[in-house]
């Protein structure tokens, strides 16, 4: 068994920002020369997610909409009292999509659906380099 992790990043906009990684986690995978195992792709940071979705402009329009309903910006949040932040309703939209995603990895490809893409949203009130991780667990 072998483990290996890569670091990337890529520069966001905050406010929802959903950006398709897919690619680089498949190159990854070419790098590393897993042919079976698997890979896990974990942001750094307490305001961003990793989930997959359907990546089209239309569902990723849902979708940004879908967490503002949930976590609207406008509610008044304990963590802006505390921390002086203005981000509370990151932090929780953030939880609430998870840090990170596992994807098997058969005969060197990830097993990820036709319509199914793996997406970093930085759900932070304003645009920042992420930093993500992909380790890889295979042979």
């Amino acid at each position: 068994m072998t483990i290996i992790t890569f670091t990337e990043q890529l520069r966001t906009n905050g406010r929802n920002d959903c950006v398709d990684i897919t690619e680089p986690v498949q190159q990854a995978v070419h790098r590393a020369t897993i042919r079976q195992g698997f890979v896990t792709v974990f942001v750094t940071g307490s305001t961003a997610g990793v989930t997959t979705i359907e990546y089209e402009p239309g569902l990723v329009k849902d979708l940004q909409a879908a967490v503002k309903r949930l976590f609207p910006e406008e509610l008044p949040y304990a963590h802006h009292e505390s921390e002086g932040d203005d981000n509370g309703f990151s932090h929780l939209r953030a939880s609430f999509i998870g840090p990170s995603l596992s994807v098997p990895i058969v005969d060197g490809a990830l097993q990820l659906g036709t319509w199914q893409q793996i997406v970093l949203i930085d759900f932070d009130t304003h645009p920042r380099t992420r930093s993500y991780l992909i380790q890889l667990l295979g042979e």
